[in-house]
């Protein structure tokens, strides 16, 4: 058997509670073998076949980014300070526009890579050229929820048909591929961006199909209000009326949501994906995602893209989370560190329908080693308050998924870090200069 020992560390365990332990996982099926520090994981250890050193580090699941767009990495810092629907209409939408699928391969690269150094080990993206897309998590050896995003607002008839057609043709011919690490989903932009027509043809052919479905909700009042002015319902009752409620379907933000559509997506079972810096930037609003997980919704984290964010730090993501979470509630016990950790590992896992987002025998071997020997990190009296409110992405040594090590000591095995950074500055520096030429 084909080994891989993870030893001398403390380990993250499901129930939340953090032990000296050592991890054995079969690199074979990418599985973890047994957790912990008897006689039968020594004698895994005495025969591994490789092994990490998490000496003076934690060992936690690969974290889960559930809501982003990797390629606008090319858009990190390109229109920044403005609100949702300016910034969309005004930069992103025309920088869109003139992305080629080279440039939305290179953004990813270089958003993978980000990840991968900061322990993210599986992402959901909503974006284009998503065969691209699927090409650089196969190489880059992670995990991905993955689809092509469907916006009709502005199209004529025949146009918006085919952009509807895309998206279900992607979900169905990439769904399974890079090894099984990519699975895919029916991805409708959002309410107000796909018209009805549309939005239900797409999601009931997916729901026949056996696809997720993804999309945006809620985010500001001006997606909100349109909704309830003409439909005089909500925004997530309009969801469910269309079917895109249930389990395995995940809606990003949820910001401006009531105790009503709260409690609708509790009953249908559907996960919401947090994006707390990208609402703060843009000025959003602050998701209640208290009252949310109390109402028993399964809450992820996400980025959303790094040209709203800036970055694709899970540890940044984890921290504004609490912090935003506890403003929200005005409760300073609100979104406690567990809590905020939870949902950057396991609920993320459990709201994209991917494997992972636990250390356990049987659970998918996707971890990382946080080092803890860092002053930022310095003492240590609970390892769990710092992965929340401390930790940093450069502060991971090790990332593994399915088995495979990722990164070791902090340099990326699977991708060449200095030609995809070079790759992308180039790629951005043309995209900016085309912009500027049609503009």
């Amino acid at each position: 058997m084909d080994t891989l020992c993870v030893t001398g560390g403390r380990v993250l365990h499901p129930d939340g509670r953090v032990r000296e332990s050592d991890v054995v996982v079969d690199r074979d099926e990418g599985t973890i073998l047994a957790v912990g520090s008897g006689k039968s994981v020594a004698d895994h250890v005495a025969d591994a076949s490789a092994t990490l050193d998490a000496s003076g580090g934690l060992v936690i699941p690969g974290l889960v980014n559930a809501h982003t767009h990797v390629a606008m990495t090319l858009l990190r810092g390109y229109a920044d300070d403005k609100p949702l629907d300016a910034w969309l209409r005004e930069d992103v939408w025309p920088a869109e526009a003139a992305l080629t699928p080279d440039d939305i391969e290179v953004g990813t690269e270089l958003g993978v890579l980000e990840m991968i150094r900061s322990g993210t080990t599986a992402f959901a993206d909503m974006y284009f050229a998503t065969d691209r897309v699927a090409d650089v998590v196969d190489r880059a050896g992670v995990r991905a929820r993955l689809g092509h995003g469907v916006v009709t607002a502005g199209k004529e008839g025949s146009a918006a048909a085919e952009d509807v057609e895309e998206s279900l043709t992607v979900a169905a011919d990439l769904d399974g591929a890079a090894d099984g690490r990519i699975r895919t989903a029916f991805m409708p932009h959002s309410l107000t961006t796909v018209g009805e027509a549309h939005l239900r043809e797409g999601i009931d052919r997916a729901a026949d199909a056996g696809v997720p479905v993804h999309l945006h909700a809620n985010e500001t009042v001006d997606e909100v209000d349109p909704i309830v002015e003409a439909r005089d319902e909500r925004p997530i009752e309009y969801a469910d009326d269309l079917g895109a409620l249930g389990p395995g379907n995940f809606l990003a933000h949820c910001v401006h949501v009531d105790d009503a559509e709260i409690g609708l997506l509790a009953d249908t079972d559907t996960a919401v994906v947090h994006c707390p810096a990208s609402n703060m930037k843009l000025a959003s609003g602050m998701a209640p995602v208290e009252r949310l997980r109390e109402a028993g919704v399964t809450v992820a984290l996400g980025t959303d893209g790094a040209a709203s964010n800036n970055d694709l730090d899970l540890f940044d993501e984890m921290r504004d989370a609490a912090m935003v979470g506890k403003l929200a509630a005005a409760d300073a016990s609100a979104v406690p560190a567990a809590a905020a950790v939870e949902m950057a590992t396991a609920a993320g896992a459990d709201a994209l329908g991917l494997p992972g987002g636990r250390i356990a025998a049987g659970a998918a071997a996707d971890l990382a080693v946080v080092d803890l020997d860092a002053p930022h990190l310095t003492p240590v009296h609970d390892p769990v308050s710092h992965l929340a409110y401390a930790a940093r992405g450069d502060d991971v040594r090790h990332t593994v998924c399915d088995g495979r090590v990722l990164m070791r000591d902090r340099t990326v095995l699977t991708l060449d870090e200095r030609a995809v950074m070079d790759r992308a500055a180039a790629a951005a520096r043309d995209l900016v200069s085309r912009v500027a030429g049609e503009g």
